[in-house]
């Protein structure tokens, strides 16, 4: 990895961290569209690509309304802490197919909850200009800050404060299940993102509809792309 295109995109983040608002940018009543996003990698020949599904869900009836895919080579390297850089090109690719357009993303990954606050979900709202919500499966140490766990009641919540700031949740969605650390992307603030990830939640799973389904989809996509490629090699 370049170390001057890592110090470049350090330069950009923390640029674009200091027009973050944590505050709706919205009213809660017109939410109607919400999406869910995720990426799987796979590797072809030697090379890794990846595929970017996004689903869009009515907010009022939990159903499935679009969805797309987009898969290509990766072009840009991993570098903990810069995901962004990496997956949103699949992301504005796959977004150009959707015919809705979704008030809100919701993404598998971190927003504010992250070392600059700029997390995947933050960092793609400036190219999306649409307000977003981080889901996390994994707590993200941060200043080597520990969440508190909260109780095994459903909708039983931490807040996560590091140095004395709100970064996210710790969110246990469902009793006695493992909680998810949800944090604000951009133009949301921390109840209402809250409110969003709590009220997709099923009794099947600890995640929220549109971040379980995309991410079910995206393994499905990259089985397929798998196989159509064992197919041709035939």
């Amino acid at each position: 990895m370049d170390e001057r295109l890592e110090k470049e995109w350090e330069r950009l983040q923390t640029e674009m961290s200091n027009k973050i608002s944590l505050k709706n940018s919205f009213k809660k009543e017109d939410i109607k569209y919400v999406a869910g996003v995720d990426l799987a990698y796979y590797t072809l020949n030697q090379k890794e690509f990846a595929v970017c599904n996004i689903l869009i869900f009515n907010y009022e009836t939990l159903e499935l309304e679009d969805q797309a895919e987009y898969h290509g080579e990766v072009k840009v390297p991993y570098v903990a802490g810069f995901l962004a850089f990496r997956e949103l090109p699949f992301i504005l690719e796959a977004v150009k197919k959707l015919v809705i357009c979704p008030d809100i993303y919701m993404f598998d990954g971190n927003g504010y909850l992250h070392y600059r606050h700029m997390g995947l979900a933050t960092h793609a709202s400036f190219y999306l200009n649409k307000p977003t919500i981080g889901v996390a499966k994994n707590y993200l140490k941060i200043a080597d800050t520990d969440f508190i766990m909260p109780t095994e009641t459903a909708n039983s919540h931490t807040d996560i404060v590091v140095n004395g700031e709100l970064y996210g949740r710790c969110l246990r969605t469902r009793a006695k299940v493992k909680p998810i650390f949800i944090s604000c992307g951009n133009w949301i603030d921390i109840e209402t993102t809250t409110e969003v990830v709590s009220h997709f939640i099923k009794s099947e799973s600890r995640l929220p509809i549109p971040v379980r389904y995309a991410d079910i989809e995206t393994h499905k996509s990259r089985t397929r792309l798998l196989a159509d490629d064992s197919d041709r090699a035939l």
